[in-house]
């Protein structure tokens, strides 16, 4: 049970990363920090900008008032604020709401800013984002990233302690952002623990169809191929193992956001999707006409992966 008024300590605690000096020099101590969503991405990147003294105070903004309040009985957030009444007080706004909602919102948020605040927004999709914002006058002020982390949780008390250490943020169309905005996005993310990786919007909902969306698509399916053939949940709890527990995980993540996830990528998705559905065909061949050097086949180019994934 958390105790209300402390920061979530989550399952992920690890120590802190040493701040490098330039980061403070260039503004980014004691920032007013708003985040506009109030879950799991948003909450830990709260946490961790506390943690690294970025924050003075962060406020939240949120279509919830239930998820405002837990986040700041948690210590996530310090206020809870209108986004016009957010934006006014903050030199830092973080945008990780679900990706259907971020177009009408991030609208509003670039025609309230300055060329003092800095924007940054942390969808799963990119293309449509940027692509609506290319024209904004503010433009420069955004920064597109998207932190390669996450879990099947949601909500303020999902949020953790080092959620973003040793992963990869990627950036989308760094050159269209202003290079002082850039740079305190880098630092931030770097001081986190992140490496950053560069690309155009594009190619990241792309990449991102492969080694995300496909995964959560196949798992959401798993397990509604499991519930339609074993009606009896209780052999399902029984005998699930660590194989299936790992593989159908991701089907307990919010449908709110993830199904705007795919819609929005959904040609990418397809395309792999479609391959997917092409390998899964194989394997049936496979075994339909008792093939088993096919299916040893199959197998075996499948742990070529080892050379990616160790």
């Amino acid at each position: 049970m958390q105790e209300s008024g402390t920061l979530n300590p989550g399952s992920n605690t690890k120590p802190a990363v040493t701040l490098p000096a330039y980061q403070k020099s260039d503004g980014l101590e004691n920032a007013v920090i708003t985040i506009v969503g109030v879950g799991l991405i948003s909450g830990s990147f709260a946490i961790a900008m506390k943690e690294k003294g970025f924050a003075k105070k962060v406020i939240g903004v949120s279509r919830t008032e239930a998820s405002l309040i837990k986040a700041k009985a948690l210590g996530i957030i310090d206020e809870a604020l209108s986004l016009e009444e957010a934006v006014a007080q903050s030199d830092f706004i973080y945008v990780a709401i679900p990706v259907d909602a971020t177009l009408p919102v991030m609208d509003k948020i670039m025609n309230l800013v300055t060329e003092k605040q800095i924007v940054v927004d942390a969808g799963s999709t990119k293309f449509v984002l940027c692509e609506a914002l290319a024209e904004h006058p503010m433009r420069k002020r955004f920064v597109a990233t998207h932190p390669m982390w996450g879990t099947e949780y949601s909500g303020p008390e999902a949020a953790v302690r080092g959620a973003f250490e040793g992963r990869a943020c990627v950036i989308c169309e760094k050159e269209k952002s202003d290079v002082a905005a850039m740079e305190m996005v880098e630092g931030i993310y770097r001081s986190l623990g992140m490496h950053i990786i560069y690309m155009d919007a594009h190619s990241h909902d792309i990449h991102a169809a492969y080694i995300s969306h496909i995964s959560h698509i196949t798992s959401f399916a798993l397990a509604n191929t499991v519930l339609e053939k074993e009606k009896e949940e209780d052999t399902i709890f029984e005998l699930a193992g660590g194989g299936f527990e790992s593989t159908v995980r991701l089907a307990k993540s919010n449908p709110a956001m993830w199904a705007p996830i795919f819609m929005q990528n959904r040609e990418n998705v397809l395309d792999v999707l479609n391959e997917h559905i092409s390998q899964l065909r194989k394997f049936k061949a496979s075994l339909e006409k008792e093939n088993l050097p096919y299916l040893i086949e199959l197998m075996e180019n499948a742990n070529k992966i080892r050379r990616i994934l160790k």
